[in-house]
């Protein structure tokens, strides 16, 4: 059996292949990325790197070759980019008769109204259309991507937030490296959708829970989104970004990542870190 990850040196991807090599031979296993020279050092751990540009689904379709066991991680850019990257994927898959293809989807996302929504919904479809056995991975939101408001916090900042009392599934990058993994080693996966999504917090709750960690408490400064995209103007984030970080939390203020879902646990056959743990290891990230 062969597996292979796409995106293997970004954040979640390296994740995954450093997850899977704990059970799985290197020579079962291969990385498809748009920069092989990136994956160097996984070469040197003996797996098979192919060059894959979603860009040229031409050179996915050399990729995917011979591939029983494909994870296709969700590309960066905006959603007209990303639905083109992963379409190309999916059909480069079909051409290359890909026995099994797992994909890293939103909460929710058949139904989701989130910004970010739409190149899922639009990869599921095309997932769908192949006839390929399928496992969608509804990831919710990567506790990592709140790094930016911890810093603020840990500057003295308040946790700042348009979100109101919209609830978030949070889960440490690795666990859904874990899951993942879980669904490409393991039986029983096919045609199956995992919402993956930890305990619902608020903005409020997740910040309690920072400050138990830290030992103090931390002030929630709940503000409405134009009030909010001034705050990101003022710290530095990029015009081109405002909305989009705006509009993740309008998203959660209207409830499209409050999945509530036990596929996490089945799939890891344990628990998550509860969120204080899971915040004392992003402190730990941060003091590297």
């Amino acid at each position: 059996m062969k597996v292979l990850v796409t995106g293997a040196t970004g954040k979640l991807g390296s994740k995954v292949v450093d997850t899977l090599l704990q059970t799985v031979p290197a020579d079962r296993l291969a990385v498809s990325v748009r920069k092989p020279e990136k994956a160097e050092g996984l070469r040197e751990r003996g797996v098979e790197v192919r060059y894959g540009d979603f860009d040229r689904p031409e050179t996915l379709e050399t990729a995917f070759a011979g591939v029983d066991r494909l994870l296709i991680i969700s590309a960066d850019g905006d959603n007209e980019t990303r639905i083109r990257q992963h379409t190309n994927a999916v059909e480069a898959a079909a051409r290359a008769n890909v026995g099994f293809i797992a994909y890293t989807s939103i909460a929710n996302a058949s139904e989701s109204t989130n910004l970010m929504a739409p190149p899922h919904q639009a990869t599921e479809r095309a997932i769908l259309k192949t006839g390929i056995p399928y496992a969608f991975l509804r990831n919710n939101w990567y506790l990592e991507n709140e790094i930016p408001g911890i810093q603020g916090v840990l500057a003295g900042a308040p946790w700042v937030t348009s979100a109101g009392d919209g609830k978030v599934g949070w889960a440490l990058r690795q666990e859904y490296a874990d899951a993942a993994a879980a669904v490409l080693t393991g039986s029983g996966h096919e045609n199956k959708t995992y919402e993956l999504s930890g305990r619902l917090l608020t903005q409020a709750e997740l910040a309690a829970a920072l400050g138990s960690v830290l030992n103090r408490e931390v002030p929630v400064q709940q503000v409405d989104d134009a009030t909010y995209a001034d705050i990101m103007r003022s710290v530095g984030v990029p015009e081109f970004a405002v909305p989009i970080v705006v509009g993740i939390q309008q998203g959660i203020r209207e409830g499209t990542l409050a999945v509530e879902s036990t596929d996490f646990e089945k799939l890891l056959g344990r628990p998550l870190a509860p969120i204080r743990t899971a915040l004392g290891e992003i402190m730990k990230s941060l003091d590297r």
